[in-house]
C-alpha cells in the first residue's frame, strides 16, 4: 500500500500511520503541485490558500509518476482537477477539510474511488467559537466602533447592546458543527433549536428542539440569532432564501460557516436593513473573486475568508480517522465518512 500525502504531516502523524501497517509507504508533496492547483484554480484561491510565490517541484511528468504509483491520496485544499486520471491504481482519497463540495470541480467526484472527508470530526469547536464571536459582536454593537474612530466622535445611544442570554439561537444543520454551536450558546444562556434533515436521532445536548427542515421557517421566527452549519447538496441550495430571510424577526443576527451557496445572497443584500447583523466565513464564488461590494462594504456585514476553523490548536481527530479507514481498507471493512455522491456530502 503506497499513500501519497499532499499536505505536509507530523512526526506523530507518519507514526500512527506506521502503527496501521509497517509495511506500507509514505511520500509527501506539499507544495509540489502548487503551480498546477495556481493556474486551474486561478490567482484568487492559490493567493488565499498557497504560500506567495510557491510554483511547485520538478516537471509534470515527475509528478505524474508520483500520482502513478499512489492507492492513497491524503490531501487538503485545492487539490489537481485530473487527480483520477493520473492515479489509475486510487483506491482511496481522503481530505482533510469538513465539506465535499469543494471536490466538485475534480474527477474524483461521482467516479469510482472511495472518498472520505473529516465531516464532523475538524475544528469543530474554533468553528463554533466564530459563531458566538459573531453573534457577541453584533450583539455587542462592537461593529460601530470603527464607525465612531473613523468619524472621530462617540454615538453613544447608536450601540443598543442585546444580550445572549434568554434569546433563542436556530442552528441550520445539528452536525458536528452544529452541535458544537448549540452547546456554547447553551452554555451562556440561549435556548437553541435547530434543523437535521435525519429523523430519529436524539436530541443533541444543549438543544431544546431540533426538527426537520420542513419546519425551518417556523423555527427561524422564534430565532433572534440564526447559524448556518449544513452541508451544501442540491436540498440547501439558497436554502436562505427570501421566504426564510423574511421569515426571521427584526434585528436578526445571521452568521454562515457553511457554504456560501447556501444562501441567496441576492435576497440578503435586498434584506440587510432588517437585519442587526450578518457574518459570512463564506460566500458565492469564494474561490473565484472578492465578496460582492454590496455585502463586503455594509456596515453591518462582516465577511472573513474561510478562517472560523483557524486556531492555535488543530483537532487530532481527522488523523484518528483517517488511521481507522486505513486500517478499514487494509482488511476490507467499510470506511467511515465516506461521500454519497447522491447526497453531494
Amino acid at each position: 500500500m503506497h499513500i501519497v500525502s499532499l499536505v505536509p504531516l507530523t512526526a506523530e502523524a507518519r507514526r500512527r500511520i506506521a502503527e496501521v501497517d509497517p509495511s506500507v509507504t509514505v511520500r509527501e508533496t506539499p507544495g509540489w503541485f502548487d503551480g498546477e492547483l495556481r493556474a486551474t484554480w486561478g490567482d484568487h484561491t492559490a493567493d488565499l490558500y498557497l504560500p506567495p510565490g510557491s510554483s511547485g517541484t520538478g516537471t509534470r511528468a515527475e509528478r505524474d509518476a508520483v500520482l502513478a504509483d499512489a492507492d492513497v491520496i491524503l490531501a487538503g485544499f485545492p487539490v489537481p482537477l485530473d487527480l483520477r486520471a493520473r492515479a489509475p491504481r486510487l483506491q482511496w482519497f481522503h481530505q482533510t477539510p469538513a465539506g465535499a463540495s469543494n471536490l466538485q470541480r475534480c474527477d474524483l467526484w461521482g467516479s469510482d474511488v472511495l472518498v472520505t472527508t473529516s465531516r464532523g470530526l475538524g475544528n469543530t469547536l474554533a468553528i463554533a467559537e466564530y459563531v458566538v464571536g459573531a453573534f457577541l459582536h453584533f450583539a455587542r454593537a462592537l461593529h460601530l466602533a470603527a464607525d465612531d474612530r473613523q468619524r472621530g466622535a462617540f454615538d453613544r445611544r447608536s450601540y443598543r447592546p442585546v444580550l445572549l442570554a434568554g434569546k433563542t439561537v436556530c442552528v441550520i444543520g445539528t452536525g458536528g458543527i452544529g452541535q458544537e454551536v448549540g452547546r456554547l450558546c447553551s452554555a451562556l444562556g440561549m435556548r437553541v433549536i435547530g434543523t437535521r434533515k435525519a429523523a430519529g436521532e436524539r436530541v443533541p445536548p444543549g438543544f431544546a428542539e431540533v426538527a426537520p427542515p420542513s419546519r425551518l421557517h417556523e423555527l427561524l421566527a422564534d430565532a433572534t440569532f440564526v447559524a448556518v452549519c449544513s452541508q451544501w447538496t442540491p436540498e440547501t441550495h439558497g436554502l436562505i432564501g427570501r421566504e426564510a430571510l423574511a421569515a426571521m424577526p427584526d434585528g436578526a443576527v445571521l452568521v454562515n460557516v457553511a457554504r456560501g451557496e447556501v444562501v441567496d445572497e441576492a435576497a440578503l443584500i435586498d434584506g440587510l436593513d432588517r437585519l442587526r447583523g450578518v457574518a459570512l466565513d463564506v460566500y458565492v464564488g469564494e474561490f473565484e473573486r472578492p465578496p460582492p461590494p454590496e455585502l463586503w462594504s455594509h456596515p453591518r456585514v462582516l465577511i472573513t475568508p474561510h478562517v472560523s476553523g483557524g486556531a492555535d490548536h488543530r483537532s487530532s481527530r481527522p488523523l484518528e480517522l483517517f488511521c481507522e479507514n486505513l486500517a478499514a481498507l487494509l482488511e476490507g471493512r467499510p470506511l467511515v465518512n465516506l461521500v454519497d455522491w447522491q447526497r453531494g456530502y
